[in-house]
């Protein structure tokens, strides 16, 4: 029966990746809308990422926290000993034009992590890993009558894909001991280099939009030999644009799902340590004069995490952006 319901999930979770996709084709996002995934940072250290910008894809710099909460398991047994876990994340990002077609992200956490066990508490905190990414932005254009190309009056379709290329460096402490927990990822970072490559494609019509965005992580082994599982997630954000006179609301809805390879330990898998989450979220944004505010709340939809010992419960972000152009 247990093997039945894996099976289940993981078909489930397959299907749902598609169904994200698929979505893009048929719903309407701006060209502006960044994505707001959901990345497991609490599994994978990922300095609690919860996407490269915000709704408004203009050039800032600001200032974001992120509250994410688990319950992990001792045992196999519903009584067995459980550790209440809580992941505070305090990141300052931005993002950067370079030029018409080219931008880029940083993003410099601070974590806070702690948790409560029968036996007592602990925590730990300080700088995590600092990830910089870099985009490249293609725009498609309506095709004149004859496929004559009219460079001054070119319309767009509505249709934009990005792409991004980045790595996310070892400013964070690694500590070896704290692997030995039933949740490895509770750490400030990884110790290794990782790589990120993504791709994103929006839709716009009037007032209406969605944005799917996917990224996989390629992670390296640090120094204590040690590597966490790579990654791949993907997302899509549904939001409607309600305009003031000099203001504008956006409530937006989304999806998302993150699936973890195996920890490898000195060359060999650790047992129990993939897994994956599909999540669902909803929040808003307001924008005003040169100021951005945002916020959204997610809750799981189905997980399978290290075996089922440790459970995501929920998560939150608040976010304050002053618009640079």
């Amino acid at each position: 029966m247990t093997t039945a319901l894996q099976n289940f999930n993981k078909t489930f979770i397959t299907l749902s990746i598609g169904l994200l996709f698929s979505i893009s084709s048929y719903a309407a996002c701006p060209p502006h809308l960044e994505k707001i995934f959901c990345d497991l940072c609490g599994c994978t250290t990922s300095s609690g990422s919860s996407g490269f910008g915000t709704l408004n894809n203009v050039s800032f710099i600001g200032l974001r926290y992120i509250h994410q909460s688990y319950e992990s398991r001792d045992g196999i047994f519903v009584n067995s000993p459980t550790s209440k876990e809580n992941f505070n994340t305090y990141q300052i990002w931005s993002k950067v034009p370079l030029s018409k077609k080219f931008s880029i992200n940083a993003m410099v956490p601070f974590q806070d992590l702690s948790r409560k066990r029968n036996t007592g508490s602990e925590h730990i905190s300080g700088l995590g890993d600092v990830t910089v990414i870099g985009w490249y932005q293609h725009v498609f254009y309506e095709k004149p009558e004859g496929y004559k190309v009219i460079f001054e009056n070119k319309v767009p379709t509505g249709h934009q894909l990005n792409f991004g290329l980045g790595v996310k460096l070892p400013t964070g402490e690694f500590e070896e001991e704290l692997t030995d927990r039933i949740n490895p990822g509770f750490q400030v970072g990884t110790g290794s280099v990782d790589v990120l490559a993504s791709v994103s494609h929006t839709y716009s019509k009037n007032k209406l939009g969605i944005n799917t965005l996917a990224t996989y992580y390629f992670k390296t082994e640090n120094k204590n030999e040690y590597r966490f599982g790579n990654q791949f997630s993907v997302s899509s954000n549904a939001y409607y644009n309600i305009p003031f006179t000099k203001s504008a609301l956006s409530p937006f809805l989304g999806l998302s799902a993150d699936v973890y390879d195996s920890i490898e330990q000195f060359n060999e898998q650790l047992v129990d340590t993939d897994g994956y989450i599909f999540n669902g979220s909803i929040g808003t944004e307001y924008k005003f004069d040169q100021f951005v505010l945002g916020a959204s709340y997610t809750l799981p939809i189905v997980q399978d995490l290290f075996g089922g010992d440790v459970e995501s419960q929920n998560k939150f972000l608040l976010y304050a952006n002053f618009v640079l152009n």
